[in-house]
């Protein structure tokens, strides 16, 4: 007898974890806190990596790539960063082992092979780049470097869930230098665009735009600007950050350039990322019961096609007709997928692309032959329709412009039915308790307050939002004098 899945209700955690093994995504692999990737995983993924990277080259940014280890001393040179990241540090210490003189079968470290100085695996790049900026960097004719990499790095997490928190992840991280402030900022609230553009037309999940509180922002930034986004549970998750680094990194490394009057100036900088955590916000966005729901536009199969025959020659006939949707279909670049593995009952496949968020699923049979029609099911609604051959590539894409809407709407109207305005402390414990979403208080600046409410609530203060209007107010803990609402929220 099959299994029954969990469902949303009933526990949304483990329908998360499940769901990411079901849907045959990633599993956990046989290093503690790292994940296997699986083929229909990394297909999503490199659907966003390419659509982001060409926005990143439309906005003027090339790709490089820095080494994955970072001399000990580099890494401290920046000490806010170095502090930011010490708790999560992989450190190498050894470049060698060798066999054990008290058990031949047995690997040990050779003492002998210790290195001169240890070498830390990046859990950011910043140390090594600007390290390296120094050697490209002399005049202002050198400026603006605008440079990002596809990379992995390394957190060494303890409790961590595939996807949103392992110790190894996918991510891009860009790293640029320039000649004034003005400039950075400018890059940086760009950036904050570009993965607001991202979220919400491609993965059709409306996000939120703010700064951070000071205790949370990137360590060694002046500013971090973010996008949040709220998942089915009503948590938050932080889906991007660009972060404003003033001069901190020039001054640690010393990276200087000569300006149009020949004077010696510490360049201004930025940095920016997003990971493979967008997949764990792409499920939780979307996705139902019975399995994934994924946005046409980063859908690896957006159409499948599957027959219903009895006889040989039916399948001959469906084939045919299937062949000629299909190319009809990627005339107009719609990916797809004609499913005639006959070691597979029909039902089966229904249920696997369901489950793998197909967005469109057609059947054809002999029957539908006769008629000049097939059955036509959209994953998102579960709507059927009896649809005509003849114009069918059409219909389909118009079908999949709506369904990329339609998710983006649906999930936007989530989200406008749990904000929530506060305006005692005793309010927002008692709902923040009882139920998710984001809660807009006012707060006084404090970091103190700050951490009152995370302690006793665990709820942070995610942003302060970027187009939020002044208004006069005063903070829900302590009632002091506050200027305008923030958005609270337990968070991933």
């Amino acid at each position: 007898m099959a299994q029954k899945n969990t469902t949303r209700e009933e526990d949304y955690s483990k329908w998360y974890n499940d769901l990411v093994v079901r849907a045959d995504l990633a599993e956990n692999s046989g290093v503690r806190g790292c994940m296997v990737i699986k083929p229909y995983g990394y297909a999503i993924w490199e659907k966003i990596q390419a659509q982001l990277d060409k926005m990143f080259k439309e906005t003027g940014h090339q790709n490089a790539y820095f080494p994955l280890f970072v001399p000990k001393s580099l890494f401290e040179a920046e000490e806010k960063n170095a502090e930011g990241f010490a708790k999560e540090c992989a450190v190498v210490t050894h470049y060698r082992l060798k066999t054990d003189p008290n058990n031949p079968s047995k690997l040990i470290v050779d003492p002998e092979a210790k290195l001169e100085e240890e070498l830390i695996v990046r859990p950011t790049s910043e140390a090594i780049i600007w390290n390296t900026y120094k050697g490209w960097i002399q005049s202002h004719r050198d400026l603006p470097i605008l440079i990002n990499q596809w990379a992995n790095v390394v957190r060494w997490e303890m409790r961590t869930r595939l996807f949103l928190r392992t110790a190894e992840f996918l991510w891009q991280e860009g790293h640029t230098a320039h000649a004034t402030k003005t400039e950075a900022i400018a890059e940086a609230e760009l950036m904050l665009d570009v993965y607001t553009e991202f979220a919400e037309q491609f993965m059709a999940m409306p996000v939120i735009r703010g700064r951070k509180s000071e205790s949370e922002r990137f360590a060694g930034a002046d500013d971090t600007y973010c996008i949040e986004a709220m998942m089915q549970d009503g948590k938050a998750l932080q889906a991007g950050t660009s972060h404003f680094l003033g001069q901190n990194f020039a001054k640690a490394f010393d990276v200087k350039f000569a300006d149009k009057e020949g004077k010696l100036e510490h360049v201004w900088a930025t940095s920016w990322g997003v990971s493979t955590r967008l997949m764990g916000a792409l499920i939780m966005t979307h996705s139902d019961d019975e399995g994934l729901v994924l946005p046409p536009a980063l859908a690896p199969i957006q159409v499948v096609i599957i027959p219903i025959h009895r006889t040989d020659e039916d399948l001959i006939a469906i084939t045919d007709k299937a062949m000629e949707v299909s190319i009809q279909l990627k005339k107009l670049g719609i990916s797809v997928k004609y499913d005639d593995d006959t070691n597979k009952r029909p039902g089966w496949k229904f249920a696997e692309y369901e489950t793998k968020g197909v967005p469109v699923r057609i059947a054809i049979g002999p029957r539908d032959l006769e008629n000049g029609t097939v059955e036509l099911v959209r994953r998102d609604t579960k709507e059927k329709a009896v649809v005509e051959l003849e114009g069918i590539d059409e219909h389909i894409e118009e079908l999949l412009a709506d369904m990329q809407d339609s998710l983006y709407e649906r999930a936007k109207q989530f989200r406008t039915d749990n904000i929530h305005k506060v305006d005692t402390y005793e309010d927002f414990k008692e709902q923040i308790k009882t139920k998710g979403g984001f809660y807009l208080a006012h707060w006084d600046g404090t970091s103190e307050t700050e951490e009152k409410i995370k302690t006793e609530t665990q709820a942070t203060i995610r942003c302060i939002p970027l187009d939020s209007e002044e208004e006069e107010g005063k903070c829900m803990v302590t009632g002091k004098p506050s200027k305008g609402r923030v958005v609270i929220a337990k968070a991933y």
